[in-house]
């Protein structure tokens, strides 16, 4: 299983790489003709190639806000994952999306902590300093359980794209949170799907034999994680952020999930995109107050900071 950020991902990069703009068309000759010639075996390539997450080298940013950090190693079965913790307090679990790395939604961290909140995040299986190799989304799933299991309970979690659908997943199987914080979140994973399979050049028929096998390898069907689906079981309270120009998951995504979860409300960005969104000081300053707002019990840390402020964002109450 992936997300839209994979499909997008992997076009904005091939699209700014002159090399990758290059190979990009004999990509998808060869997969065009292995499609015609051997779908069994275009599936396989597919299956493998939808289900590696992209690996990116993490920024200096990054790596100092690590190192401030209270590292803890852990395994999900037989995979060793990375997680972090800063701060004292009520925990708020970070999570990254697909390809991502948790300490993308670092700008999170000091305002958390500052409003005497702790913050756990982790790299999934796969991503990041963690294990690399194939992942699914039920090992996201597991991941972001096992470490809320370790590091909880959890007054809040925000997370991000493709780790917002595995979130909801992990909630409807059980996990318990105070309040949830969604940023560009997809409602449904088939249409990424298409985008890969059309970007790649593989056939529609090799599409569908990918989905068969992802559906075999996870023991699921792919409707398993449809958000909107899974929504009006929850009851948790949300906040959905999405910019209108999310070119990698469209904004209409943000208002399905809003729709079908039960008092959920929604903020709406302009020119933020899928990922300067996270480090935005209004989104910033709207995630951590909507989540001070629901958990009052609180102690401010002593070097307590005001989350950032500046231009009033339209929120959008679910209708």
């Amino acid at each position: 299983m992936t997300d839209a950020d994979y499909i997008a991902m992997e076009k904005s990069t091939i699209v700014r790489s002159g090399r990758r703009a290059r190979l990009l068309p004999l990509a998808r000759q060869g997969n065009r003709a292995l499609s015609a010639l051997a779908p069994a075996l275009a599936a396989r390539l597919a299956e493998r190639l939808f289900l590696t997450p992209p690996l990116t080298r993490r920024p200096a940013a990054e790596i100092d806000l690590l190192a401030t950090a209270r590292a803890r190693p852990m395994h999900v079965g037989a995979r060793r994952i990375e997680t972090w913790v800063w701060g004292s307090g009520p925990r708020v679990l970070l999570v990254h999306g697909w390809g991502g790395r948790g300490a993308q939604l670092g700008a999170l961290v000091g305002p958390l902590v500052a409003r005497g909140f702790s913050v756990v995040t982790f790299d999934a299986p796969g991503h990041g300093a963690s294990d690399s190799g194939l992942v699914t989304i039920p090992e996201m799933i597991g991941a972001i359980r096992a470490v809320a299991a370790s590091r909880g309970p959890l007054a809040g979690l925000i997370a991000h794209s493709v780790g917002a659908t595995a979130a909801v997943r992990a909630l409807y199987e059980g996990l318990e949170v105070g309040a949830a914080v969604f940023v560009g979140a997809a409602a449904e994973l088939t249409g990424p799907a298409v985008r890969f399979s059309e970007t790649l050049g593989f056939s529609r028929a090799v599409r569908d034999r990918m989905h068969r096998l992802i559906e075999e390898r996870v023991g699921r069907p792919w409707s398993a994680f449809d958000v909107t689906t899974l929504a009006p079981a929850l009851a948790a309270p949300l906040l959905v952020i999405h910019d209108r120009g999310d070119a990698e998951v469209p904004w209409q995504h943000g208002m399905m999930i809003t729709r079908a979860w039960r008092g959920a409300d929604m903020l709406m960005t302009e020119g933020l995109g899928h990922r300067r969104i996270l480090r935005d000081p209004d989104v910033v300053a709207a995630a951590v107050a909507f989540l001070t707002a629901r958990v009052p019990e609180r102690g401010v840390a002593a070097t307590d900071v005001e989350a950032p402020q500046g231009t009033p964002l339209e929120i959008l109450m679910a209708g």
